[in-house]
């Protein structure tokens, strides 16, 4: 299941409408929404690492990794990898490494700065049951017994978290007003469960967007409640 683009809008359009706050129009809501699903995504990492590090093991917080890592998975899948000397290119839509495997091995992701300092090191050097990897804004280069190359391709598969699809509202224009057009419109990636979440983050900017503060900070508290609650 997906969040239903429409659905969003249309709410979105009502609250900004109810006390003639302004009108948000498709190409602004369409960036906004890709905006927001972007951020909600990135959080979903760092909140899973702040319930990961509670101390103890409750229920609560067991359930709380549970629905971030389901919440995750959504996002999750695998892919070879091309190679254009000296880097491994990561697919398309790749939007963050999760594993580099080498003849199913998991390799180790290094800081570039640091790599310099491994590969001096006789003991720390990388072998091909020690694999290494570093990324940069090409792709990624991976190191084993040696450097690995294009005759290296079969044996590597990484996997990733996967770019959400471009979120869009898209309409047909009838007699100079826009009219949903489903069939060319692309819904939200999200979990169903961030259907509100998703209503107040674009509400927040569409606030700024219409100069109406009131709409901002009204958005603003309920997103500040929400993670109040969620934490707790």
């Amino acid at each position: 299941m997906a969040i239903n683009i429409d659905t969003v809008y249309q709410r979105v359009l009502s609250i900004l409408n109810k006390e003639q706050r302004g009108y948000l129009t498709p190409q602004k809501f369409n960036l906004y929404a890709n905006q927001v699903q972007l951020e909600i995504l990135d959080t979903y990492f760092y909140d899973l690492e702040y319930f990961l590090n509670l101390p103890g093991n409750s229920t609560v917080h067991a359930d709380m990794v549970d629905i971030l890592q389901t919440k995750i998975a959504k996002f999750e899948d695998s892919d070879a990898v091309t190679y254009v000397s000296p880097n491994f290119i990561l697919p398309a839509n790749c939007y963050r490494i999760s594993t580099v495997l080498y003849s199913d091995i998991e390799c180790q992701q290094v800081a570039r700065k640091t790599f310099r300092y491994i590969m001096q090191s006789e003991l720390a050097k990388p072998t091909a049951t020690t694999p290494i990897y570093t990324e940069n804004k090409t792709g990624i280069r991976i190191f084993g017994a040696a450097t690995l190359t294009d005759s290296d391709l079969a044996d590597i598969e990484v996997d990733f978290i996967k770019q959400p699809a471009t979120a869009e509202w898209a309409y047909t224009s009838v007699l100079g007003e826009a009219l949903y057009n489903a069939g060319n419109s692309t819904n939200f990636e999200l979990d169903p469960s961030e259907e509100p979440t998703v209503v107040i983050k674009i509400l927040k900017l569409a606030g700024l967007e219409v100069k109406d503060l009131t709409v901002y900070e009204a958005a603003n508290s309920s997103e500040l409640t929400e993670k109040q609650i969620e934490k707790q």
